[in-house]
């Protein structure tokens, strides 16, 4: 036993609650309710049953609230559960969180699983849904033809907006046929293309009421429908899978009348607004021809066929004079040419050239003799202007003035010092007129 680990009831209570809760979780049981207790706090307490077993339930106040139905023992129930155990007492027990009908919860769970397999596919994807036409003129209904529905959507309409024409498509909408007929309805309503719009409904009533609009033969024609459909089954708190795939859904059959019907007397309103702005485009329009007639009867005095050959005719001779003088022009400059060609072929002629070219020769003859004698003129000049500058610096012009130069007789080479020269040497002496040739006898330098 020293070994062995020992548990209090407490503590083995609380494991094995914890593990049904951690174990199995939540799960969905069908059974029949039986020794159904409500006690005054509010919660339910009860024994779920099959023909072999029974597990004990309880559903709390909180939870209880939400079921839509009257339990009572006998009566078949769906359950959504979490498996546990009551610790005081040890007792295995269901904590309910939701309860239903059994026939309701299958149609529930059958409508949960086509729900999401439409959606999947994109039936209800609002890229698919059509415009409900905004006045239109036939309705279709699809609906029981003696049921509430049509005597209410005929009602509101004939109060609303009597203009409306309505074509009833009648079928069953509750029973094992209802789905079918319905979806063949729609088909129907498309083939023959005599209404606007269609509406596709019935009044209230339970989830198996409704079970018809739950079908898929149902959505998909509402789906493949090129007419637009509003939804109106049941009251405001029931939806079906038809209100998910219709273009627009609307609560009740009496709400989708009101909606295609519009307000007649906002159409009133609307139809005085159109029938003004009609009279005034139309006095626009009248106001435009008017004055477009006015002109164009000014256009036609303006282009009077009487008028418009006076234009011609003055057009006509102001053309024959510019004609005129164009030819005069044409003479003049014809005959300007002829002489100009005249004289071109006179300075042409062999004769005229020659004579032409004497002339020539003795006017460049002249020209050259006095451009020759002008030229030697101005050589004259410079020549003498150079020889009289010459002068100005020439020895002999120094010589003329009384001065001589003084050269060694033998070398010729001019004598500028005295210590050039030796007694007995022979110089010559060049004057203005001639030269000296002379014996040197002494020599004086200038004292300093």
């Amino acid at each position: 036993m020293s070994n062995q680990k020992v548990f209090s009831v407490s503590t083995l209570n609380r494991c094995a609650r914890q593990l049904l809760e951690e174990g199995l979780g939540t799960v969905w049981l069908q059974g029949e309710l039986s020794n159904f207790v409500a006690a005054a706090s509010g919660h339910w307490y009860f024994s779920l049953k099959d023909e072999r077993s029974q597990v004990k339930g309880a559903m709390f106040r909180g939870k209880n609230r939400l079921v839509s139905l009257k339990p009572k023992s006998g009566l078949q129930v769906l359950v959504r559960a979490q498996v546990s155990l009551y610790e005081p007492r040890g007792d295995y027990q269901l904590i309910i969180e939701q309860m239903e009908d059994a026939g309701e919860g299958v149609l529930k769970q059958k409508f949960d699983q086509l729900k999401l397999a439409l959606a999947a596919e994109g039936l209800f994807s609002t890229e698919h849904k059509q415009a409900i036409p905004a006045h239109p003129i036939s309705v279709g209904v699809i609906t029981s033809a003696t049921g509430a529905a049509i005597h209410d959507i005929l009602s509101v309409l004939k109060r609303r907006n009597p203009a409306i024409r309505v074509v009833l498509y009648p079928t069953q909408v509750q029973g094992d046929t209802a789905a079918a007929q319905i979806a063949e309805a729609i088909l129907t309503a498309n083939r023959r293309n005599e209404c606007d719009l269609l509406i596709v409904g019935r009044g209230g009533g339970s989830l198996e009421d409704l079970r018809a609009f739950n079908e898929e033969v149902v959505a998909r024609a509402i789906y493949q429908s090129q007419l637009p459909i509003i939804s109106a089954v049941g009251h405001e708190i029931d939806t079906t899978i038809a209100d998910y795939v219709a273009d627009m859904r609307a609560p009740t059959p009496s709400a989708a009348a009101e909606y295609v019907s519009g307000d007649q007397q906002h159409q009133r309103q609307q139809l005085s607004q159109l029938s003004l702005r009609l009279k005034q485009a139309v006095s626009r329009l009248l106001l435009r021809d008017s004055n477009k007639l006015q002109q164009l009867q000014r256009n036609l005095q303006l282009n009077h066929p009487d008028r418009r050959l006076q234009q011609q005719t003055q057009r006509l001779d102001e053309l024959s004079r510019r004609l005129l003088h164009t030819g005069n022009q044409g003479i003049a400059h014809a005959s300007q040419r002829y002489a100009q060609l005249a004289q071109r072929l006179q300075r042409s002629d062999p004769a005229y050239r020659l004579e032409h070219l004497k002339t020539r020769q003795q006017q460049l003859t002249q020209q050259l003799t006095s451009n020759m004698q002008r030229h030697l003129q101005m050589q004259r000049n410079q020549w003498q202007h150079q020889c009289q500058e010459l002068s100005l610096v020439s020895p002999l012009a120094t010589l003329n003035r009384g001065y001589s130069i003084t050269r060694d007789q033998q070398s010729q080479q001019v004598i500028k010092t005295t210590t050039q020269v030796m007694v007995g040497q022979q110089i010559n002496s060049q004057l203005n007129d001639g030269s000296v040739v002379s014996e040197v006898i002494a020599i004086q330098a200038n004292a300093e």
